[in-house]
């Protein structure tokens, strides 16, 4: 923390720090109480972590927990067309699900970083399982592991802020693909005709945490909501039908529509965020699927999403009458008694959900000059290259380096969820120092070096991390294990260094996929960005989020400091070793494939009058398999 402090703070720091580890000390006997507890958990800090990171969290869901996938924009020519991409998808969450529950899944295998290793597979079967209780001072994750329980055969369908049980399986037969179509449709036909206003129950899970479990509490109180709850929070997954959104569609507005729904005036209603998954299906092609973070790592959302992705573009629509469950029950529409209390608790929810969305400053942003192509050419990591790239547009936005958090898995552990890389390393600030100020130094080369350090340093710690050997986990465990011993806090975590150090200003992650789809969230605290990064081979998909309120930071701001930073790294590394301009190149490409598509026009003009298919595509772009950065531990944010 040095580089991050006053020389005041850390000579305090450094007193107390060696008062907390000295033989026979505070540190010694709290380190004792973490051994014993390591003989008798599969995982010692697994408990401390998740209630540290999430259920003692009293934040509201929407932004500032739950990050979102956002798929392919969809071109849905009329109302039907969403119906049957919806029943596409459920279909392929059957199957996956199929794949749980015979214990099917591969197992996965970490790359890049020692690579190899078997990793712990336990997060991938919370994904339709569980659910997150909201409670006063802590949540709590509920999973159905109970083998009395019987296993939930139904999911949930929003439509215009209702809620509806569609029930997949029915005397025993899963339903197909035809079947499920003509239960969305008759939904989506109840949906529209239900002439009295519906109170909008689903805002109730965006609000605070607390807020929300006293909410909980007041509506259990009338045995028809009891029902309602029960069906919600028993079922595989939320399928969300959003009215189309009205607003121009970019990533950017696309990335927000997942996260919140555009508010209580849009379709911020028309969730249940206490969920782990729900899969929102736009009538304006607006795609995708926002978690409940507390059950898994993003890595599983990627791979659920990846897979669901690829089971649509792989598997045509089967939209035939073969097998078909012969009577169809009409599915149900779930009831709600609002009393004027409620009805009172839910216009201040929707106040509240209002100025969060207003609040969110979002900017989505496509690098197109390189991706990691370029990187791996510079024999650099491209996870620790662009985590540089990171430290260096804050400072050029604020002219400081601040605590950073970016995930790292521990799933070569049991029960292993992450660990932290601490990038805003000594290194990269005596880099970022250099590319800023031409008074320290002037000679390229030199500069060079400096940026292979702070990528040495990054790729060191990182390994550090996925071995279990990095610092949060550990502290929190000392932390906590005085707590659990009813003994003052110690002085350690009371310093102002380690509230510093802990309010991490840069939360960031990579989230890699293999199809064209990204990852967004919110930041984590007031004065804070998100900071989610997709590499690919000549791209790199930047999503940037801040709050509007806060007077330090600008999304837009920082993304240009982004670029130029990338770009400026990019000159700084040709220059050293000689290589090609690849954003050049590739402008040159762009002009030679430009001027070849002219001369086969002609050739090809013929062609456009084919019919075009009546089933909506699924639009997804494989590009070949890539490193997925998130295997090798660095898959998500703080919360992700």
């Amino acid at each position: 923390m040095k580089h991050l402090l006053t020389e005041e703070q850390f000579n305090k720091t450094q007193s107390i720090v060696k008062q907390f580890g000295a033989p026979g000390g505070v540190g010694e006997l709290l380190q004792s109480k973490l051994v014993e507890r390591r003989e008798k958990k599969a995982n010692w800090v697994y408990d401390y972590w998740l209630n540290d990171m999430y259920l003692n969290n009293r934040l509201a869901l929407p932004i500032n927990s739950s990050p979102a996938m956002v798929f392919p924009q969809q071109n849905f020519k009329a109302p039907i067309d969403s119906l049957r991409f919806a029943a596409h998808l459920i279909s392929g969450v059957l199957e996956y699900k199929t794949l749980l529950d015979a214990r099917a899944l591969p197992v996965d295998y970490a790359r890049g970083q020692l690579s190899g290793k078997p990793l712990c597979m336990e997060q991938y079967y919370r994904l339709f399982t569980s659910y997150r209780l909201p409670g006063p001072d802590r949540d709590t994750l509920v999973a159905q592991e109970s083998s009395v329980m019987p296993e939930p055969e139904h999911i949930i369908v929003a439509c215009k802020n209702q809620f509806f049980v569609l029930d997949v399986v029915i005397n025993f037969q899963r339903l197909n693909e035809r079947d499920l179509l003509t239960q969305l449709e008759k939904i989506s036909k109840m949906a529209g005709s239900e002439d009295e206003p519906v109170p909008p129950t689903g805002l109730l899970t965006s609000d605070g945490r607390t807020e929300w479990a006293e909410a909980r509490s007041v509506l259990m109180r009338e045995s028809t909501n009891r029902d309602s709850l029960d069906m919600i929070e028993r079922c595989l997954c939320l399928v969300c039908l959003d009215d189309a959104s009205g607003t121009e569609q970019s990533d950017t507005t696309r990335a927000t529509m997942m996260l919140h729904g555009g508010g209580p005036s849009k379709n911020g209603g028309n969730r249940w965020y206490d969920k782990p998954m729900q899969f929102i299906v736009g009538a304006d092609g607006c795609c995708g699927v926002v978690c409940e973070h507390s059950p898994f790592e993003g890595i599983v959302l990627v791979q659920c999403s990846e897979y669901l992705l690829k089971y649509m573009i792989g598997s045509p629509s089967k939209l035939v009458r073969a097998a078909s469950v012969s009577e169809l029950p009409a599915p149900r529409r779930l009831r709600w008694k609002c009393s004027p209390e409620m009805q009172k608790l839910l216009t201040s929810t929707a106040d509240k959900l209002h100025r969060l969305v207003q609040n969110l400053d979002m900017n989505v942003h496509k690098f197109s000059d390189y991706g990691k192509e370029f990187i791996k050419k510079q024999k650099m990591s491209p996870d620790a290259y662009i985590q540089i790239a990171l430290q260096l547009a804050y400072y050029r936005c604020h002219g400081r380096a601040v605590s950073t958090y970016e995930s790292a898995s521990t799933r070569r552990f049991q029960q292993g969820r992450v660990d932290n890389i601490r990038s805003a390393t000594p290194e990269a600030l005596a880099f970022v120092r250099a590319m800023t100020d031409r008074k320290l130094i002037s000679r390229e080369m030199e500069k060079m070096e400096l940026l292979r350090c702070a990528i040495n340093a990054q790729t060191k710690y990182t390994v550090m991390a996925i071995t279990g050997m990095a610092i949060d986990n550990h502290l929190l465990g000392l932390r906590e294990a005085a707590r659990e011993m009813k003994m003052e806090k110690p002085e350690i975590f009371k310093d102002d260094s380690y509230l510093i150090s802990n309010h991490f200003i840069l939360s960031t992650s990579q989230v890699p996929t293999t199809v064209e789809m990204f990852c967004c969230y919110g930041p984590v605290v007031p004065d804070g960005y998100g900071a989610c990064y997709n590499p690919q081979s000549d791209h790199i998909i930047f999503s940037v989020s801040s709050f509007h309120e806060s007077p330090q930071t600008c999304s837009v701001k920082f993304v240009k400091c982004l670029v130029q930073g990338l770009q400026d790294i990019m000159d700084l590394c040709n220059r050293c070793n000689g290589g090609p301009n690849p954003a050049e190149q590739k402008r040159n490409n762009q002009t030679m494939e430009m001027q070849t598509q002219t001369e086969a026009k002609g050739k090809t003009s013929q062609d456009s009058t084919k019919s075009q298919p009546t089933n909506p595509q699924v639009l997804v772009k494989s590009p070949e398999p890539t490193f997925t950065g998130a295997r090798t531990g660095t898959s998500a944010k703080r919360k992700f």
